[in-house]
């Protein structure tokens, strides 16, 4: 599917030498080349970095919408757009005949939970010069998928949040490695749901979280090199079982792991 995507965004129609290519599907990603002179360049409302050799990076949310415009503005005012059709993904829906019967958590867990997601908001938020995004990604480990980015279940009409990453179950213990080059932003643990958490910056707005580490092997403000080994697989913080939880996003938008690495072998 990425294949046959990437084919759609190379036949659309030439602009100014504005180039990219990528899964232009939702979770999914362009990597171009900004045209000579650009000075900015955006996707909708969000503004994308562009490198000074004019590459940059721009990825589409779980939920975007089936239309989305790259705007570029250049040095001497003049502004182009490209509208890009984004394919919709048929995620793995689970529909159940009862009500959502969410619990709800205790003021004591709501007092020590926010300033968790404040940190993680913050470490989220941190612009690094990383590099990361550049490069294809690999699998951080390897083994039994438990869990896919994007499915749901539905009670009654009622959509409960979706799962936001992908979940990989090679046995605790286990080393996982950076999928890319990438900054720590984030290496704590005692997160009330995520456990030992690390939050690796790729630069350009991309970044990767790694939850319930058993081991954390890095250090906040650590560069680290693609295949790194940076901590060890572990059921810490909420978790039925030992496994990687991995995500991607962009900013905001939720992005789908599996598009950067392709199937696993």
């Amino acid at each position: 599917m990425a294949a046959a995507l990437m084919a759609l965004a190379a036949s659309a129609p030439a602009h100014a030498a504005l180039h990219f290519g990528g899964p232009l599907t939702q979770g999914g990603f362009i990597r171009g080349k900004a045209p000579a002179g650009a000075q900015a360049l955006s996707l909708d409302e969000t503004r994308v970095t562009i490198a000074p050799d004019g590459r940059f990076f721009a990825a589409f949310d779980r939920d975007s919408p089936a239309s989305v415009t790259l705007r570029v503005t250049y040095s001497d005012g003049r502004e182009e757009t490209r509208s890009l059709a984004i394919a919709p993904r048929a995620w793995n829906i689970q529909r159940i005949n009862l009500p959502l019967t969410a619990s709800v958590p205790a003021a004591d867990f709501w007092e020590r939970r926010k300033p968790e997601l404040d940190l993680i908001a913050a470490a989220r938020a941190r612009a690094t010069p990383a590099t990361g995004w550049q490069q294809d990604f690999i699998w951080p480990v390897r083994g039994r998928i438990s869990g896919l980015f994007g499915r749901q279940r539905i009670y009654r009409g009622e959509p409960a949040s979706f799962h936001t990453g992908i979940d990989i179950a090679p046995g605790p213990g286990t080393p996982f490695a950076a999928p890319a080059d990438g900054v720590v932003v984030l290496a704590r643990s005692g997160f009330s749901l995520e456990g030992s958490l690390i939050i690796l910056d790729h630069g350009a707005g991309l970044n990767s979280a790694f939850l319930h580490a058993s081991q954390i092997l890095v250090t906040e403000g650590e560069r680290v090199q693609q295949g790194q080994i940076i901590g060890h697989v572990g059921a810490t913080g909420r978790a039925t079982g030992p496994h990687l939880h991995w995500s991607l996003k962009w900013h905001d938008a939720r992005l789908d792991p599996l598009l950067f690495t392709g199937p696993m072998n």
